[in-house]
């Protein structure tokens, strides 16, 4: 084991990232999982019908849809960190539209807007990770970056319900995403920077950052995002979407029906649930435990893939969740369909579990080391698309057939996604780099 792999250097690394990257992913996660469950109140309070109060909700995702490509241009101009505190200053604008919302439109453009700084924020500090940490745990940092916006997303909900319970008014949680905010700008601006505390550390110290220069310049090699002016010419996000495009039209696709089928989950789960006839109690603790087993698993998929290869974290996750949904499509009228039902909302559980962290490292590793967040910009596009487009399949198929036949249909994605990794990922990131 060299030093750099060694668990005293990764947890050096991993701990020098914390108030930079993992800090400000977990506030900003808690925010956003606190308000986004009570979109659709807003909207309801607004004089929003079902139909237009879910229409209200989806431009979160349609904002993070379109704020992916122009994240990637405005983090190859200014940098990662100035670009995760651009995102938070922005969203707190977003979240003053949320509170003072005379009415919808005003609510649907401040969703928007808070969904495309979540683009920002998200490519800014997927960069960052990707040109500073090492090939030896990279899986695993990004894992344990996977992890912390999941725990964020997880106690969100239940901190929503603390402040309710409180207050009284559904306002007071986007009053909490407001600090949230402002700590999270203030920790990407003002706390320390890992690279600087690396190279005062010394080699003597077995910084890891230390195994990423040439020399003792301080400068990575693996390509931190300088500044305009300190730079050569950098292609254009069209440019390097056009150069890389055919691993993004054969890996990135397959990146893209992992989210679908992840999407999925959190879709079927409570539908399948109400289709039994469960109560809501049942299927919330169902969807709960199942979330509790994606949440135990996060950074067992990074140490999976560090240790032997991302096929071997991507494949049973994919086939894990793809054989759930094909199995759960067969249940619907047995006689112990609920007890089915909780068994394969598990082995999804499971298979998302496994699945932590893997697009952002199959991105990080696929992406340009010099100048990676224009690539990334395309590549998280395609990963958001795949989850964007799922549940409104899933909704389709479930209206023109039966939700058994949408389910299974989502087990088929993700047993044409497992295929695809296995044919594309040994091509584009061979095990030894």
């Amino acid at each position: 084991m060299t030093d750099a792999s060694s668990p005293d250097s990764i947890r050096r690394m991993l701990w020098r990232l914390s108030p930079v990257i993992y800090g400000p992913t977990v506030l900003f996660a808690l925010g956003e999982g606190a308000v986004v469950p009570l979109l659709p109140v807003f909207a309801a309070h607004l004089g929003a019908d079902v139909p237009t109060a879910a229409l209200v909700a989806s431009a979160l995702v349609v904002g993070q849809l379109c704020g992916n490509i122009p994240a990637g241009w405005l983090v190859a101009r200014i940098g990662e960190r100035v670009t995760m505190a651009i995102g938070g200053g922005f969203a707190l604008a977003g979240v003053a539209g949320l509170a003072l919302a005379p009415n919808l439109a005003v609510l649907t453009a401040a969703t928007f807007l808070i969904g495309m700084c979540a683009a920002a924020f998200g490519l800014a500090r997927h960069s960052f990770m990707t040109t500073r940490v090492p090939l030896d745990f990279r899986a695993r940092a990004l894992s344990l970056l996977g992890g912390t916006f999941r725990l964020g997303m997880f106690i969100g909900p239940f901190i929503a319900a603390a402040l309710l319970g409180v207050f009284g008014d559904p306002h007071a949680t986007v009053w909490f995403f407001a600090v949230c905010l402002v700590a999270t700008v203030l920790l990407v601006l003002f706390g320390p920077d890992p690279e600087t505390e690396a190279t005062a550390a010394g080699p003597r110290d077995g910084a890891t950052a230390a195994e990423l220069v040439t020399e003792d310049t301080g400068e990575a090699v693996t390509g931190s995002i300088p500044t305009v002016g300190a730079q050569r010419a950098r292609a254009g996000v069209f440019r390097t979407m056009w150069r890389h495009r055919g691993v993004l039209s054969r890996l990135g696709l397959a990146a893209a029906s992992l989210s679908a089928v992840r999407s999925a989950r959190q879709v079927v789960l409570p539908l399948w649930g109400v289709s039994i006839g469960l109560d809501a109690q049942t299927i919330a603790l169902v969807v709960g435990v199942s979330g509790a087993i994606d949440f135990a698993l996060f950074y067992a998929s990074g140490q999976v893939m560090d240790r032997f290869g991302r096929l071997w974290a991507a494949l049973p996750a994919m086939l894990l969740m793809a054989s759930g949904f094909l199995a759960l499509s067969l249940t619907h009228d047995l006689d112990q369909a609920a007890m089915w039902y909780a068994l394969f909302a598990a082995v999804l559980g499971v298979g998302n579990g496994l699945s932590s962290g893997i697009l952002l490292t199959l991105g990080a590793d696929v992406a340009p080391q010099d100048d990676p967040a224009p690539f990334l910009g395309s590549w998280r596009t395609l990963t958001d698309a795949g989850g964007a487009v799922a549940p409104l399949i899933v909704s389709a198929l479930a209206a023109a057939l039966s939700l058994s036949l949408a389910t299974a249909a989502m087990g088929v994605v993700g047993l044409l996604g497992a295929a695809a990794f296995i044919r594309w990922v040994p091509r584009f990131v061979p095990r030894e780099r």
